[in-house]
Parts: structure tokens; C-alpha cells; sequence
């Protein structure tokens, strides 16, 4: 089987989380190219997805040893970071991997992410903004461009993304939650309860929500 195909193959079953076939597929597709970068790149991403964060890790630099430019081991990196909880360190990695040419949604999103976790709203809303273009029916790029937008205090445009939000996704508790959030800030209290409850019925676990429709019930009371 040629290596393409068994990138392919591999594709498929980490898709299906048959991490297991994946690998294999893709040790073969290392065994038979030891010098191309992808084949580490795939390996290290189904390690990464599986949680052998460290194993991971060590793909991608074999990768960065092939090939410096090998923008996707800057992105499976910056990934790794994220889940730990160190995004300056991710936010460098995915900077690099959109330096290199890797332009597609998924890389803008995180990059906007990690600029969001750094409490730097403004500078992540044009990478959430591309996300969201790039990928217009991903629901969680335009829910979190919404809250990105509330943090600037653009409220009316954060609103627009929230009922994107549940265009695509009709049980996202916490679009409500925020819709309501922006409701009860323009003191339609009615409608605020109203989607309090709605994101409660998404997601009977939801504390905030259900606050938020307590408070809302308390202050419609005669």
C-alpha cells in the first residue's frame, strides 16, 4: 500500500477514534518514508488526541528535524501547550505555524483562543473573526467570537453571534446563557427568562442559568 494511502487509512480511523488502527497506519507510512515530516506529524497528533501529550511532543520535534518549516508540528505543539494550560507558549507556536502558511480555520481559532485565555480579547478577535469566516458552520468559532466580542463590549454584534451560534446549534446551553446575559443587560427581563430556561432545558446542570432565571422570575414578580 502506498504511504499516501495509509495516511489516508489513518486519517480515517483517528477520525472514527480508532486511535490504535491510526497508529499503526501511520508507523507503516513512517516505515516506509523515515524522512518525511508527516508521517510524524500524523503520529503525534493521534498520541496528542489519545493524551500521550509527552510522546506527542517528541513526534513533532522529530518533524522540526526534517523540516523547520513544517508548519503542522507548530500547530500539533501549540495544541499541546493549550491543553496544559501554557498559552503564551501556545500562542508563539500557532503564530508560527500561520507564519509558515498553515491559514486554515482551525489554527486562527486556536490562536485567537490563546490570545483570549491571556485576557487579550482585542488582539484575538481578527483571529476569531478569519476562524469564523473560514469555517462559517463550526458553532463553537462563532459562539466564541461572540464572547470575544462582549469582552470589548460590543454588545449587539456579540448578541448577532450567539443566535449564529444556535443557528447551528440549537442545544448550545451557553449561547443562551449569554443571550440572556445580553437581554437582561437591555432590561428585557421577560425575554432574558425566557432564554435562561432554554439553557437550562440544553443543559439541566447549568448554574448560572439557573440563577439567572430565578433572578429574572424575582424581578418580573407583581
Amino acid at each position: 500500500m502506498s504511504v499516501a494511502n495509509l495516511n489516508e487509512q489513518g486519517l480515517a480511523h483517528m477520525r472514527a477514534g480508532e486511535y490504535e488502527e491510526a497508529l499503526r497506519c501511520f508507523s507503516e507510512a513512517v516505515n516506509e518514508h523515515p524522512d518525511d515530516p508527516a508521517g510524524y506529524i500524523n503520529i503525534g497528533t493521534v498520541l496528542a488526541a489519545a493524551g500521550e501529550e509527552e510522546k506527542a511532543l517528541e513526534c513533532f520535534r522529530q518533524a522540526l528535524m526534517l523540516d523547520e518549516r513544517a508548519a503542522a508540528a507548530y500547530y500539533g505543539i501549540g495544541t499541546v501547550h493549550y491543553r496544559r494550560e501554557q498559552f503564551a507558549q501556545a500562542k508563539d507556536m500557532f503564530e508560527r505555524a500561520l507564519a509558515l502558511g498553515l491559514n486554515d480555520a482551525d489554527t486562527h481559532f486556536m490562536l485567537g483562543m490563546s490570545l483570549c485565555r491571556l485576557e487579550m480579547p482585542r488582539l484575538a478577535l481578527p483571529y476569531l473573526q478569519r476562524a469564523a469566516e473560514l469555517n462559517e458552520e463550526d458553532a463553537e468559532a462563532l459562539f466564541q467570537l461572540g464572547l470575544c466580542l462582549a469582552a470589548l463590549d460590543y454588545v449587539d454584534e456579540a448578541k448577532r453571534y450567539f443566535e449564529k451560534t444556535l443557528e447551528r446549534n440549537p442545544r448550545h446551553a451557553d449561547a443562551y446563557y449569554n443571550l440572556g446575559v445580553i437581554y437582561a443587560y437591555k432590561d428585557d427581563l421577560a425575554a432574558a427568562r425566557d432564554l435562561f430556561a432554554a439553557a437550562l432545558d440544553a443543559n439541566p446542570d447549568h448554574v448560572l442559568a439557573g440563577y439567572g432565571k430565578k433572578l429574572m422570575e424575582k424581578r418580573l414578580a407583581p
